[in-house]
Formats: structure tokens, sequence, C-alpha cells
């Protein structure tokens, strides 16, 4: 649809189908990792998982800057290039990953995908997990406003990829060594250490003048990236009963997906109004919010545990 759209409305629906697809696609993905890994090493698998995909899009970025130029910045033909790992993807699906499914029949497998019942199942600890991933996610807006930045830095709108390209590189660099790392120290540290690397990002982002303030920014945004996201994911897994673990993910994914969309919405109107620097000065105000609520959650588990 991006190669073919001829109006702003198309380019739109094409968004809208992308991330649906997304959707549909994260929650069983991470329920199916989550289901053939140990519990001890869920934080290396979730981080090897992420490390892996954002290799990819370290790699699509790159392939898309040398596209560009051979075609002359004509980025429908860029798009329609872009078919073809993603056809790929599908016949791995098709023929790499076997579903076992463990249904009795096939009207327990055709029932709605989750069920209030089902939601009543979910944990305290579940909801817990899923109002940081919120406030979190409020806090970091989408990576197009990254984009946004270094162009108004003076980064031509053809090289534009190299800000996913940096991101990524930091981002897949450290996702795996901070997964090992989930499984060994208390998940509270890692976020803390993510949000204060959030909050370093967005200031570099809203004060630091030029492009070497914009990608130092863009840097350390990754690296928030790979100490918090495989440590989510890991979370949800831990704290969802394991029948339930694809629709745990399924509600984490829709909460924090709505998150993502008033956090860019509010970042678009504050960047409209107020500017770049007052938008990510905002985005360090959320990750503060977020910090303090880790804090606040930690204590309450501790209480509870001193309490028996």
């Amino acid at each position: 649809m991006f190669a073919i759209a001829g109006s702003p409305i198309v380019v739109l629906g094409a968004r809208f189908a992308d991330r649906i697809g997304k959707g549909l696609r994260g929650a069983p993905r991470d329920a199916l990792v989550a289901d053939v890994t140990p519990p001890e090493i869920r934080g290396k698998a979730f981080g090897l998982r992420q490390s892996l995909d954002t290799i990819g899009a370290f790699l699509g970025p790159l392939l898309a800057i040398g596209l560009m130029i051979v075609f002359t910045n004509n980025i429908r033909s860029v798009f329609w290039f872009a078919i073809i790992p993603a056809a790929i993807a599908v016949l791995f699906v098709i023929f790499g990953v076997e579903d076992q499914g463990t249904a009795p029949d096939a009207t327990e497998r055709a029932r709605p995908p989750v069920r209030w019942r089902d939601l009543e199942r979910l944990p305290r600890s579940f909801w817990e997990v899923t109002i940081i991933g919120v406030v979190f996610t409020l806090a970091r807006f989408s990576e197009a406003f990254l984009i946004l930045k270094a162009n108004a830095e003076g980064l031509p709108i053809a090289l534009a990829p190299l800000v996913l390209v940096a991101m990524n590189a930091v981002y897949a660099l450290g996702a795996y060594p901070a997964g090992r790392l989930s499984d060994r120290v208390p998940a509270h540290v890692l976020f803390n250490w993510g949000l204060i690397v959030l909050i370093l990002a967005d200031l570099s982002l809203g004060m630091m003048p030029g492009l070497l303030g914009a990608f130092v920014g863009i840097a350390l945004w990754g690296a928030h990236m790979a100490l918090t996201q495989g440590l989510l994911a890991k979370l949800v897994a831990d704290h969802a009963p394991a029948d339930l673990r694809g629709s745990a993910f399924g509600v984490f994914n829709l909460a924090t997906g709505v998150s993502m969309l008033f956090a860019s919405v509010i970042a678009g109107v504050v960047w409209e109004y107020l500017g770049a620097g007052v938008t990510f000065l905002a985005g360090a105000g959320f990750s503060v919010v977020a910090l303090f609520l880790v804090q606040s959650q930690r204590r309450k588990t501790l209480v509870k545990r001193l309490n028996g």
C-alpha cells in the first residue's frame, strides 16, 4: 500500500495495516518464546529475540539508504523491494513454525481469543506490570520524532534512515547482554537504569544543539530500549498463567499500544505549538513519573514480603 499510495489517506491506512499486523504477530511470538524457554533463562531468550529483531531493523534502513541512492530517491521502488523480506518471513512462519495446540476439540480452538473470565484469572502482579508498561510507554513516544529531530538539525531526508540505523545498532548490541542480566538482577534495577538512560536521551535531544546532540540522544534512546523491552516481555511471561500467556501478551500490547498512540499525539501537539525541545523535556518528565512508580511498586512488594 505504501508503494502504490496516491494520497495521505492511503499512507495512513497502510500504516494502520502495518500496526495491526504487528499486533497480531507480537503476542503469539512472545508466548511461543516463553513456552519453549526454561524460566531461569527466559530473560536471555527474550534478549536474544529482541537483539535478532533489532538487527533486522538495523539492516533494513541501511538497505533502504542504498536503494534510495540506486533509485535516485524513488521511495516507491524501495517499498516494492520491502515486500521481498516480508514474503520470506511469511514462508518461514508457514513452513518453520509447528503449532502444537492443546485444545481438546475444534470448538475449544474456535472460542474467542480473550474472554472476561480469562482476564479475571490474570493475577494482580500482571496488571501491575501492565500499568508500569503503560506509564513507561507514555515517556517513550514514537521513534518518528527522532527522525524529525535529526532532520530539523540538518540531516538530509535521504539519509533519514541513519537515525534508525544508529538507534537499532545500540539496541541490537545491548539487548542480549541486558536480557542475560535480567535473569540475575532484580527487575527494578534494570528498569531504573533504563529510565535514567531515557531521561538522559530526552535531555540530550531537548537541550543539546546540532546533529551531535541529536545522535547522542538517539544512541541513548537505543540503550534504554535494550535495557527495558526484553525485560518487560520477560515480566509479562513470568506473571501470567502458562495457559494464558498469549492472552496476557495481547492485553499488555493493547494497553501499551494505546499508550503509545496517546503519547505520540501529545508529542505531536507539543512539537507543533511549543517546539522540539519542550517535546523531549516533556518525555523526560514522564520518565521521572515512571521512575517514581517503579520505586513505589518496589516498596509495596518489600512491605508485602516483610508482612509474610
